[in-house]
């Protein structure tokens, strides 16, 4: 039997190390690459199937570590008075965030998942957190120092259960009261609503002065990602019918529904969601024009943008009459995150 020399043997040690070292390298997991660089690195090692499930938000009740790692979840929400428990403490939503977050990581890639929840004045579905007025009552105020302490006072408690993406504010700009949803507005009149998008930096912190336009800022453990919603027009629908049709000119968009959305990204918002509503006779969720070509490519926003609960499904009419077509439009339109609701 033949023997291998030293440096035969030394060679061949070094081959094993050298390949055993690629292999454990993941360029993005490494804190040092630049953020672009890691992104692309992911994205080639991504499957469709990983793809679809990290576009995916589903209900805390379907989160079951099989399903989290059979199709690749990216994110996971509580949706209104789905809790741990009766009366749960805050150790009680940090350990069952931890169990999902541990099964999300435990996929071949091991991408962390986002945990969302509707904390809309104050942490609001948490025994025992703090309740604030919602956006009506805040907005009657006039003051947006008191609205930013509060967005810094519901991102810490909301951090204290382990979660790090709250679904507000709500900047909607109420043009009819008899709509039911027109406290979640802090006005009709559009510039205090803008004046109130001051409770961003609340929740997720002051963008730093170097900061490029578009991009998201989140800045440290005690803060969280904002969403500001629902883009856009949802409170000038006909006779103030939830989720109608807004039919309004170009002008009146853009002087009364959009300027809180321009503040929100100047002020570094994580994330957008889109409105239920339509905007004259389209629906919001498959108009390319105003949330890609608008929003993205001239706000030059660069956070993820995500449908409310269900939206995908109601394009068409009865809803998910076509859910293949509802999802392609959805995804063509530029959404980049489906609320699958149940």
């Amino acid at each position: 039997m033949g023997r291998f020399s030293i440096p035969m043997k030394g060679f061949v040690l070094f081959r094993l190390w050298a390949v055993s070292a690629e292999a454990e390298y993941l360029k993005y997991k490494d804190p040092k690459q630049p953020m672009s660089t890691r992104i692309k690195d992911l994205m080639k090692r991504m499957t469709l199937e990983e793809k679809i499930g990290q576009m995916s938000q589903i209900e805390r009740r379907f989160a079951s570590p099989d399903v989290m790692n059979q199709y690749f979840i990216g994110s996971v929400l509580s949706v209104p008075g789905d809790t741990p428990g009766l009366n749960a403490t805050a150790e009680d939503w940090v350990n069952m965030v931890n169990e999902i977050q541990k099964a999300a990581l435990s996929t071949r890639l091991g991408i962390p998942m986002i945990y969302g929840i509707d904390a809309i004045h104050g942490h609001n579905d948490v025994y025992n957190a703090t309740i604030f007025p919602h956006n009506i009552g805040l907005g009657v105020t006039r003051d947006p120092d008191l609205v930013k302490w509060i967005g810094a006072a519901t991102a810490l408690e909301v951090r204290a259960t382990g979660i790090p993406y709250a679904f507000a504010p709500c900047i909607a700009v109420c043009r009819d009261p008899r709509w039911g949803r027109c406290y979640e507005s802090y006005s009709e009149d559009i510039k205090i609503v803008r004046t109130m998008t001051e409770i961003i930096p609340g929740l997720q912190g002051d963008v730093p002065a170097n900061s490029s336009k578009g991009v998201p800022f989140v800045g440290g453990k005690s803060k969280v990602a904002a969403c500001a919603k629902h883009y856009v027009a949802d409170g000038g629908t006909e006779r103030g019918i939830d989720e109608n049709n807004t039919v309004i000119n170009r002008t009146s968009l853009y002087g009364i529904h959009m300027p809180a959305y321009y503040d929100s990204i100047i002020k570094g918002v994580s994330t957008v969601m889109i409105s239920y509503s339509s905007l004259n006779g389209q629906k919001m969720h498959a108009n390319r024009d105003l949330v890609t070509h608008f929003l993205k490519d001239k706000l030059k926003f660069k956070g993820f943008i995500i449908s409310d609960s269900e939206g995908l499904d109601r394009i068409t009419s009865p809803p998910a009459a076509n859910y293949t077509y509802s999802v392609q439009a959805g995804i063509l339109v530029g959404i980049d995150m489906i609320l699958l609701g149940i």
